[in-house]
C-alpha cells in the first residue's frame, strides 16, 4: 500500500508538473480520488432560511460529507447542513496549460420539499458534479425523484474569488486553494427547483439568491481510504 502511495503520488506531482508537452496538444486528465483533495460548498445564512421556509432540506448522497451541520430553521424547523464536502476525484489539464475542470464524481445532493398543498414529497438529486472553468459553471447530474436522469447539467454560473494556485514541493507534494463564490442558480437550475419542488409563487425570488462558496483544498497527500470514482446513480 506504501509503495502504490509513493508511486501514485509521484506519478501525480509529475503529470501536474510535466504534462505541459502532452497537455499542449490535448486535455490530460488525472485521477485523484486517492488524494486528500475536497470541494466544500457553504450555503449562506439567507438561503438556509429560504429553504426552510419552504419545508425544503438538503442531504448528503453518494460520497458526500457534512461539512458543518445545520441547525433547525426558525419557521418550520427543518434542518439543512451549511457546507457539504465532496471528494475530488479527477482534475483535467487543458491545452494551454490550465486546470480545465475538476469532478466530484460519485457525490450527490439530494433536495427534499414537503408540499403543505398536496400533501405529497417532491424532490431532486444533483450528483456528479463538475466544475467547468471555461464556462465558470458547475455542472451536475439533475434526477428529479422518480423521473429520468439529465446529463451534467448548468447547475451554478459562479466568479473566481481567489484563482487556484498549485504550490509544489518536489519530490512528493502538490497544493492548492481556491474559492469560488457568488453562486447563482443558472436559468436551467431554477426550472428544476420551481418545478420539480414545485415551489410556491411567494418563493420564486429566492432563486435568485447567492447559493455561497465553493472551496476546492487540493492536495498529494494519500486518503486513508480512497473514494471510488464511479458515477452515483439516483435511486
Amino acid at each position: 500500500m506504501k509503495t502504490f502511495a509513493i508511486t501514485a503520488r509521484l506519478a501525480a506531482v509529475t503529470a501536474l508538473t510535466m504534462g505541459a508537452a502532452t497537455a499542449a496538444h490535448a486535455q490530460l486528465s488525472i485521477p485523484f480520488g486517492w488524494t486528500e483533495s475536497n470541494s466544500v460548498q457553504t450555503f449562506p445564512a439567507i438561503n438556509l432560511t429560504a429553504f426552510d421556509l419552504v419545508k425544503l432540506t438538503v442531504s448528503a448522497k453518494g460520497n458526500t460529507y457534512v461539512a458543518k451541520a445545520g441547525t433547525p430553521g426558525e419557521t418550520n424547523g427543518t434542518v439543512t447542513p451549511v457546507a457539504f464536502g465532496f471528494p475530488v476525484t479527477k482534475i483535467v489539464i487543458g491545452s494551454k496549460l490550465n486546470i480545465a475542470s475538476g469532478t466530484a464524481s460519485g457525490s450527490a445532493l439530494y433536495f427534499e420539499r414537503f408540499n403543505d398543498d398536496t400533501g405529497g414529497i417532491v424532490g431532486f438529486t444533483l450528483a456528479n458534479f463538475t466544475i467547468n472553468y471555461d464556462t465558470k459553471q458547475v455542472l451536475a447530474d439533475v434526477t428529479p425523484k422518480g423521473g429520468v436522469v439529465a446529463l451534467q447539467q448548468p447547475i451554478y454560473n459562479f466568479n473566481v474569488a481567489t484563482p487556484l494556485a498549485l504550490k509544489f514541493k518536489l519530490p512528493l507534494t502538490v497544493t492548492g486553494y481556491e474559492v469560488l463564490d457568488k453562486l447563482a442558480l443558472t436559468p436551467q437550475a431554477k426550472t428544476v427547483f420551481t418545478n420539480v419542488l414545485e415551489l410556491p409563487e411567494f418563493a420564486l425570488f429566492a432563486l435568485d439568491y447567492d447559493y455561497g462558496t465553493l472551496i476546492q483544498d487540493i492536495s498529494t497527500k494519500t486518503r486513508k481510504k480512497s473514494v471510488s470514482s464511479a458515477a452515483y446513480v439516483a435511486k
